[in-house]
């Protein structure tokens, strides 16, 4: 929808002294109606409407000769290069104001503009392009004629020359025509792709009570190669992934050095050396959960973090017993090579559930490899002793461990993500010393998120796992899986289902696989309603094929997101499966579901 003109009209009662100023605004666009809202955004003048208290009459001239440059710049940028700005104050042009000797008082402020046409582009060269480089689409012939697309179009033959090496890629001229007649915008940009450079030094600057050697360990410099503005990206990964620096921010140098290499200066910042967190869940069938976290980086003076963290859960539950775990893990950043990490563990668990009671001690030894910055392994060499018993006695048995994980992270936001997806598998083979046989535990985890249009997410989750060896009485019992609760299937009781051997006799399943699925619904700045269905097998075999039990539970929650992540609250009830699950049950913890 078109009008004849665009006018801010803006009268008010402006002047020394006076209280806020009541202005009435009106609006006509010969323009499509959504440069209306544009044009009274971009506008200073008509940003005084939300002003409170007293505006000066000099501060009304300011914002209406700021507005001149402030509107061609967004009407350039939506392509119309033939506009016509008037800002009258009191009838007067406001170019031709002082603000020196401004008016006591404001009384009528008229913002008129008439965009013209919208202009395309003519052509557009961006020259000479990286080898392998392509023109921007978006400033190809015919295309609105946007400013910002081709800044875009500029930044990106830079960034290409950039990624060859060439780190003091410029602009060395530029031309650029408006052909009125025909509606067209026509440009030609020089590059200057400069000489290839290599790095040269890195220097740190900043006070960190990491040693300067280990901080050049972690960060893996590698001075003499090409430029690569990927590298220094990887630098400050590197750093930040220690979770000692708060920052760690890397300058290029403002000229190359005459050998043909660039240094690089690292800023960093040390984060506090302590770290204390809390958390808490609640089922009506789970009980509750608490659990803390000591943390201690930098210990020795080389990045190196000790984590002491624990938690307490069935308090209060359905589940039996009360189960524990207290954890000690000693990690140290860029060891043997730059993106290796070497962890050392320490754990003493104890679960009490309905049909399983178990005591656990483990020492582990393993490596992380930091492939890219959503992609890492880890491998490791465990030993693990347990006393376990079930509705076969007791069983105790002592294993050599040799894990293998791999994970892959590309949310959007791990603490509440709405797209992208999350990847964990892992592979444990372990070796009997004493009292089972030697076998492979296998789990997967997957979680996908979609969004929606604005205001809606749909989230999916898939569990496998897998026990294969030892026949079902031999293996390992808390490696075998049971399901139900709010790790598994909401509205399930909490680790309910599992395998009947005979009557009366229940233990875990050496196949397992899980589903789930939620709609997210944000309701607001701060809520979200929730809504989902959760499914879980469990099976005699190692493998999933039909001799097992499947059940199910759905329900709908709340979420009140906090900005650390959301608080949760979820109704549900039990679906169909096997057992005497009955009624409501009620889930409340901090964080998505998965």
């Amino acid at each position: 929808m078109y009008r004849n003109t665009c006018r801010f009209l803006a009268v008010c009662g402006v002047s020394l002294g006076l209280s806020a100023p009541s202005w009435a605004l009106d609006v006509v666009v010969r323009a499509p109606e959504a440069l209306t809202e544009e044009l009274r955004a971009a506008s200073l003048t008509a940003g005084l409407l939300d002003e409170e208290g007293a505006v000066r009459s000099i501060d009304v001239i300011s914002a209406a000769q700021a507005d001149y440059a402030r509107l061609i710049a967004l009407l350039y940028d939506r392509g119309y290069f033939g506009p016509v700005i008037s800002i009258t104050v009191d009838g007067q042009e406001a170019a031709g104001l002082s603000p020196i000797s401004a008016p006591q008082s404001v009384g009528t402020v008229i913002v008129t503009v008439e965009p013209g046409k919208v202009f395309s582009f003519g052509t557009v060269t961006v020259r000479p392009l990286a080898p392998g480089a392509t023109p921007s689409p978006q400033v190809q012939s015919g295309e609105t004629a946007r400013v910002s697309a081709l800044r875009d179009a500029t930044s990106a033959g830079i960034e290409g020359w950039r990624q060859e090496g060439h780190a003091k890629a410029s602009v060395d001229g530029q031309q650029i025509t408006a052909n009125h007649p025909a509606g067209q915008l026509n440009a030609d940009v020089r590059l200057n792709p400069g000489p290839r450079l290599r790095l040269g030094r890195l220097d740190l600057e900043g006070d960190s009570a990491v040693r300067e050697k280990r901080i050049r360990e972690i960060a893996g410099w590698p001075s003499g190669e090409v430029f690569d503005p990927d590298t220094l990206d990887k630098v400050e990964t590197r750093l930040r992934r220690t979770g000692t620096f708060a920052s760690a921010t890397l300058t290029e140098a403002e000229t190359a050095n005459p050998d043909g290499t660039l240094d690089v200066t690292a800023q960093i910042t040390d984060r506090l050396p302590r770290r204390y967190s809390f958390g808490a869940e609640y089922g009506t069938t789970d009980g509750v959960s608490v659990s803390a976290l000591w943390l201690h980086r930098n210990i020795f003076g080389g990045a190196e973090r000790l984590q002491i963290d624990g938690e307490i859960s069935g308090v209060g539950g359905d589940t039996d017993g009360i189960d524990f775990r207290l954890g000690a893990q000693l990690s140290r950043p860029a060891t043997w090579r730059t993106d290796l990490e070497a962890v050392l563990l320490a754990e003493f668990e104890q679960r009490d559930d309905p049909n399983l009671f178990s005591r656990t001690g483990r020492l582990e030894f393993s490596t992380v490899y930091f492939a890219s910055e959503d992609r890492e392994y880890s491998y490791g060499l465990g030993l693990r002793r347990a006393e376990t018993r079930d509705d076969l006695g007791e069983r105790d048995y002592t294993i050599l461990t040799l894990p293998f994980t791999a994970k892959f992270d590309r949310r959007d936001d791990p603490l509440n993500p709405t797209r992208g997806y999350y990847a964990e598998a892992s592979v444990q083979p372990f070796v009997n010393i004493e009292g089972t046989s030697e076998g492979v535990l296998s789990t997967i985890d997957v979680r996908a998120y979609r969004k929606l249009g604005d205001r809606v997410v749909f989230a999916v989750r898939g569990l496998l796992g897998s026990v294969a060896g030892p026949s079902i009485e031999e293996a390992p019992a808390d490696f075998l899986f049971f399901s139900g609760g709010s790790g598994t299937v909401r509205g399930q009781d909490y680790q309910s289902l599992g395998v009947d051997l005979s009557p009366g006799v229940t233990i875990g399943g050496r196949a397992f696989a899980g589903i789930s699925g939620e709609l997210r619904v944000k309701t607001g700045d701060k809520f979200s309603v929730v809504g989902f269905y959760d499914a879980g097998y469990v099976g005699p075999e190692s493998f999933i094929d039909g001799s097992g039990e499947w059940h199910t539970g759905f329900g709908a929650g709340i979420r009140y997101d906090t900005g650390i992540g959301p608080i949760r609250l979820d109704v549900a009830v039990p679906g169909s499966g096997p057992g005497d699950s009955s009624g409501v049950e009620l889930y409340i913890g901090i964080g998505q579901a998965f």
